[in-house]
């Protein structure tokens, strides 16, 4: 593995991974659990609410061991992923059609899902069924609302989570440098998922839907986990979509991506190339992300 590269948004050193593998020679006794807790422990990898960043050093382990580049110990319990995901799909039937002026909607509802919710599996079935991505547990820092219409029926969806580490086209548009990027990043985050549901027909749903989590996201993100972001990105695949609603919610299209993954470092591995869009929440964004 090359020096500086980048799992999780944490740039891992030789030194690092010389650590990985020396607690993995040294205590095979251990879990990954608990590889991970102390992973987070000897890094100080804490949330800005001061949690240590289980989770993602979790992940961070597993790209490692997918890479080749460590071999963790085998699991000692299924991953709760898999059934948590069973049957989301079923969880959300197709309903009536909705149709007419968004004006007999309103006013919609925003909800924040958070673990133990009761909207959580009718969010999580929605996506599951009719987003094309689909819906997996997402790691890291996120956040999820679900739209409701004034009768109460579930309209829209949005997951945000955490910033691509590297993007040409909006690093150079933000103008931070790459030690900036690497203090600022949490104050961004990446609207991963954007689904209305396919039985509404209403013109500027969507768009409205944008901009009421967007007016909150801000709030519910620093009560969440201790810290302010500044902005959103979203990445949209130019061969299905056009960025429509999120051109008429004022985000910024800020050019596209060069069709790779956030994991080729050869330069082997295709993706679809997307549209970067770019909404500010506050009017000096790019400079609170430039900040030292």
């Amino acid at each position: 593995m090359a020096n500086g590269m980048v799992i999780q948004g944490r740039e891992l050193s030789a030194g690092d991974l010389c650590l990985i593998r020396e607690l993995l020679a040294e205590h095979p006794e251990w879990c990954r659990s608990r590889l991970s807790i102390e992973l987070c422990s000897r890094w100080d990898w804490r949330n800005g609410q001061g949690r240590l960043k289980d989770m993602a050093a979790r992940t961070l382990l597993l790209k490692l061991e997918r890479a080749g580049q460590i071999r963790l110990p085998e699991r000692r319990a299924p991953s709760p992923n898999g059934w948590r995901n069973q049957g989301l799909a079923a969880s959300a039937p197709a309903a009536e059609p909705i149709a007419g002026p968004l004006s007999a909607l309103r006013p919609l509802g925003i909800s924040a899902v958070g673990p133990g919710s009761p909207d959580l599996p009718v969010f999580n079935g929605l996506l599951a069924g009719y987003h094309y991505l689909g819906h997996r547990n997402t790691a890291g820092e996120n956040l999820r609302y679900l739209i409701r219409d004034r009768r109460g029926r579930p309209v829209a969806c949005l997951l945000f989570g955490s910033a691509a580490w590297a993007c040409a086209a909006r690093d150079a548009w933000i103008g931070w440098s790459r030690a900036a990027r690497g203090r600022n990043l949490p104050g961004l985050a990446n609207n991963t998922r954007f689904l209305v549901v396919p039985w509404a027909a209403v013109p500027c749903l969507a768009s409205h839907a944008l901009g009421l989590a967007a007016r909150r996201i801000r709030a519910d993100w620093e009560r969440k986990y201790g810290h302010p972001i500044y902005a959103l990105e979203t990445f949209i695949d130019r061969g299905r979509f056009r960025g429509t609603c999120y051109q008429a919610a004022n985000w910024v299209r800020l050019g596209a991506t060069a069709g790779r993954t956030r994991n080729d470092r050869c330069h082997r591995v295709r993706a679809p190339v997307k549209d970067i869009y770019f909404y500010p929440l506050v009017p000096d964004a790019r400079q609170r992300l430039c900040a030292g």
